[in-house]
């Protein structure tokens, strides 16, 4: 099952998803696209939340609105990072995520730390949250045969 949003209509037309829980973010950081930007909460337990890109765009073309958007869901989706104050949300694009066999499900590491970029989440801004869940769809894609170019599983 995989969580799709619509990121705030003023910044385009951009989706932002997540997995269910740690075995579909597996599918995920396997089944990514090169345009997928990966956030987390920096050393806590959180939801993965993607952010689809256009193609030809880069980190550096997220804009602050969507950016906010995306560090506050996965705020939210933490149950640690969801109770505390001033929280660092790490993100990157997906081709930088390292799986190695001895990693725990779910767990990523970073081909290149230069690639990883740092926002800060100062507190949990629930008109953010609340307008993104007003868009949340729940989908079970074949994550493997969008992989090969056979199905856009990430238009809502």
């Amino acid at each position: 099952m995989v969580f799709y949003f619509k990121a705030r209509p003023d910044a385009g037309d951009y989706t932002i998803f997540m997995g269910l829980d740690k075995h579909e973010n597996e599918d995920l950081i396997k089944y990514g696209f090169p345009e997928d930007i990966w956030f987390h909460v920096d050393k806590m337990s959180s939801a993965h939340v993607y952010l689809r890109l256009n193609k030809g765009q880069t980190m550096d073309d997220i804009s602050e609105g969507v950016l906010e958007d995306c560090a506050q869901l996965v705020k939210a989706n933490s149950i640690q990072g969801n109770k505390v104050n001033n929280v660092d949300v790490v993100y990157t694009p997906w081709f930088n995520l390292k799986k190695t066999p001895s990693m725990d499900v779910g767990q990523v590491g970073f081909h290149n730390s230069k690639l990883v970029r740092t926002v800060q989440v100062e507190k949990r801004l629930n008109e953010v949250v609340n307008r993104l869940n007003k868009t949340k769809v729940e989908r079970t894609p074949d994550l493997k045969e969008a992989s090969r170019g056979l199905t856009n599983w990430c238009a809502i």
